[in-house]
């Protein structure tokens, strides 16, 4: 694809992938966010434009002569209509002819997290687009997970003894790129992308005592406590209850199965896990 890319979120760990993903391949970028002087720092090769999904009137500015948009829904988030979607309708409007949404695994059928209302508007807005649903990214140890490993050395979940084929958001970032460099090839589809291993968070445990030189554990625990402990640390309460939610799935083995399409879109096999940690270690040494 010619033209320029807006993508969302483009100071978060989803949209900076992408971002550098797509000025990897020499893709003209927009990052868009609500802080357009730090994206310009992070981003120095994009342009960067101010986004905020809760001021519709940042929409039309944003997209305005653009040719494909990535969009990623803040965890923050839990109300799409009047904030997601209605930036797919500004975006087509303003002529975009794709749009990448990440969504998440299993989106498409859970009615009950909101990836799924924006992936049914999407179908439905006229616009290209291609819909990616990855599992779980190793990046949430560094983010759901990093307070309780720093600071207690734990990882404290309501899964069980589930598995998870965690995906690193730079293969993601990768897969978007790919995706955005032939739109038409992709129009219409929906991507499940995991990463290369299943492991349980026992294994997870077992990844970061190898790699830190201490002893992590896993701690399961029930829903309710697990809402409460998110809630706790800060964040709000719906957040905390669709993070509950995608967790307690993975019991029923939703995120378990290796899936291919992420090696045959980037003809390599994605990183690993203990790829991610051993790249990242320094994020969870102790505080002082």
């Amino acid at each position: 694809m010619t033209g320029t890319v807006v993508v969302t979120g483009a100071g978060g760990n989803v949209g900076g992938a992408v971002v550098r993903s797509l000025l990897g391949r020499g893709t003209a970028v927009r990052a868009a966010g609500t802080d357009p002087r730090r994206l310009a720092r992070l981003h120095p090769e994009a342009a960067a434009v101010h986004l905020d999904l809760h001021d519709p009137a940042t929409f039309g500015p944003a997209v305005a002569g653009a040719h494909a948009l990535f969009l990623v829904r803040p965890p923050a988030i839990a109300t799409v209509g009047p904030t997601l979607n209605a930036l797919v309708d500004a975006a087509v409007a303003a002529g975009v002819a794709h749009v990448v949404f990440s969504s998440v695994t299993g989106a498409d059928t859970n009615r009950v997290v909101p990836h799924h209302r924006v992936e049914t508007h999407l179908r439905s807005s006229g616009a290209g687009w291609t819909i990616l649903r990855p599992g779980f990214f190793a990046q949430n140890l560094a983010d759901a997970y990093r307070t309780d490993i720093v600071g207690d050395s734990r990882i404290l979940l309501p899964a069980g003894t589930g598995r998870a084929a965690f995906i690193d958001v730079r293969d993601l970032g990768d897969v978007a790129a790919a995706v955005l460099a032939d739109p038409a090839a992709h129009r219409g589809a929906g991507y499940t992308l995991t990463g290369p291993q299943a492991l349980d968070f026992q294994g997870v445990a077992a990844v970061l005592t190898r790699e830190l030189g201490r002893p992590v554990r896993y701690e399961p625990t029930s829903a309710v406590r697990y809402v409460r402990h998110v809630h706790a640390q800060g964040r709000p309460r719906t957040q905390a209850v669709v993070q509950t939610v995608l967790h307690t799935g993975l019991r029923r083995g939703q995120a378990e199965t290796v899936d291919p399409t992420l090696e045959r879109l980037l003809g390599r096999p994605g990183r690993t896990l203990a790829q991610y940690v051993h790249d990242h270690r320094g994020l969870w040494a102790p505080a002082p």
